[in-house]
Parts: C-alpha cells; sequence; structure tokens
C-alpha cells in the first residue's frame, strides 16, 4: 500500500475533530481531559501476490505484534481502503484500522514504526499508513 483514501478515516477524523482542535489552536483540553495524541494505522489486508489476510492471519498478528507492544489497549475497526499503487492503478480493497492513544510520543514512536514494519514485512505490502494527531482523552 503506498497512498491511501480512506473514506472511515475521513469519519474518524470528524468524530476525534471536536476534542484535537484545543490543542491544535493552542488551547488547553476540557475538565477531565489531559492533551495527548492518537495515531490510526491503516492495514490494507489484500496481498499483493494473491489472496487477503484472513481474520485468523489478523488475529495471529495483533496478538503477536500490535498487543504486546501496547497492552495498555487500542481499538481495531473496519475499513474499505481505496489507494492508488506505485503502479498508478486503483486498487479497493476491504482494511483494518488500528487506533491507538499514545501515553508518550516518542516512547511510542518505535513501536508503531515495528508494527508497521512486521506488517509490510509478513504481508508483503508496499507501506501502512500512520496517521498522528493531538487530541484531548479522558475516561
Amino acid at each position: 500500500m503506498k497512498r491511501f483514501v480512506f473514506a472511515g478515516a475521513v469519519l474518524l477524523s470528524a468524530g476525534l475533530s471536536g476534542c484535537a482542535t484545543a490543542p491544535l489552536s493552542g488551547g488547553s483540553c476540557p475538565v477531565g481531559f489531559t492533551q495527548t495524541l492518537t495515531a490510526e494505522m491503516f492495514f490494507g489486508r489484500n496481498i499483493p501476490s494473491g489472496g487477503q489476510v484472513s481474520d485468523v492471519d489478523w488475529a495471529d498478528f495483533v496478538a503477536k505484534e500490535v498487543t504486546p507492544r501496547f497492552p495498555a489497549g487500542f481499538t481495531v475497526l473496519e475499513a474499505a481502503g481505496q489507494w492508488r499503487g506505485d503502479n498508478g492503478e486503483t486498487v479497493q480493497e476491504p482494511s483494518k484500522v488500528i487506533v491507538l492513544v499514545l501515553s508518550d510520543a516518542d516512547k511510542d514512536a518505535p513501536l508503531i514504526a515495528a508494527v508497521r514494519d512486521a506488517y509490510v514485512k509478513r504481508f508483503q505490502q508496499e507501506a501502512v499508513l500512520v496517521v498522528e494527531r493531538p487530541a484531548c482523552a479522558g475516561f
């Protein structure tokens, strides 16, 4: 995967934008919220050599690569992705999106890179898109 246009990402971004505007504008977060970063990782499920990443393979990948690096938690979303490959062809594919609320951006950056690299290698992908943005978070 090289470049992505995900309708789900647009909807997710719109839903998060209410909290994200405070840190972006230099303001503070609402009472009960903490300024933080979120990361969204977009994983296409088509395998270039043929087939797709199965639900079993995805679950195994999450268990071995994501959970050990982010044991505090994350969210997995189903998505329908579309992107243009290096050959100029537009490809549509089922996708997964992992949403992370980062506790320490400096500490989490290499963990995100490791997850991305593991997926690219294991499933022969061109890339995994990662989007990071400021946010306000609270439980």
